[in-house]
């Protein structure tokens, strides 16, 4: 059963959306300010966030950057263009502007769950696997993990075809200009380093060696 988190001080909605999420089978987890979003999200993970703005104590604003390698589906009566913007730029992965038809916001919340998360201006996610396309920086249940360039960029080509088997020769093409010096010879050795270090946070792989043809994620991540 998929876990989504509500963070919003409205009772009404936060009911609804409560009562509409239960009803399609999804485990709902409360939040009524931004203080406690964050609380509820060191004591949980949830596969999706549906993060209002206007949250007492700390706003959505201020909440959005702190959550990493989670769907956040801001929920907010702003409907300017520049705050759309600006938030899928700093981090979330959709934004739906209050009042919203129910029906749209659940196509919504599958087509993120469906990916994992999928691609944002910010970042890559898959699973409980977070690249940030800023800073480099990758998170495994929100540990971050330190990577080489070569082996950031193989997870980070991993990522964006997550069901899909790279062979190696265009993985090594894919890299080539992020990592000019990983050879065929090297890169086996990489993608050793890469698993080991992803494996080393919480014990199982995330790479999948698909013999005589290459590499992809596994079905987990």
């Amino acid at each position: 059963m998929k876990t989504i988190a509500i963070a919003d001080d409205d009772i009404y909605i936060g009911n609804m959306l409560e009562a509409l999420l239960r009803r399609e089978g999804y485990h709902v987890l409360r939040a009524y300010s931004g203080t406690e979003a964050l609380l509820l999200l060191t004591r949980n993970r949830p596969d999706l966030v549906l993060l209002d703005l206007m949250l007492p104590g700390l706003s959505g604003e201020e909440v959005l950057p702190k959550i990493q390698g989670i769907p956040v589906i801001v929920l907010s009566a702003k409907a300017d263009v520049g705050d759309k913007v600006s938030l899928l730029l700093g981090g979330a992965a959709d934004y739906m502007t209050k009042p919203f038809d129910t029906s749209e916001l659940l196509a919504r919340i599958t087509v993120q769950l469906r990916g994992g998360g999928g691609i944002t201006a910010e970042g890559i996610t898959a699973g409980d696997l977070h690249l940030n396309l800023i800073s480099h920086m990758v998170t495994v249940n929100r540990t971050e993990v330190r990577l080489t360039r070569t082996e950031c960029a193989i997870l980070k080509l991993l990522m964006m075809n997550p069901s899909q088997v790279i062979a190696k020769s265009v993985m090594l093409d894919r890299i080539s200009e992020d990592t000019p010096d990983c050879t065929e010879s090297s890169l086996k050795q990489h993608i050793s380093n890469l698993r080991k270090k992803l494996r080393d946070v919480v014990g199982k792989d995330y790479i999948e060696s698909v013999w005589g043809i290459g590499f992809k994620l596994t079905e987990e991540s």
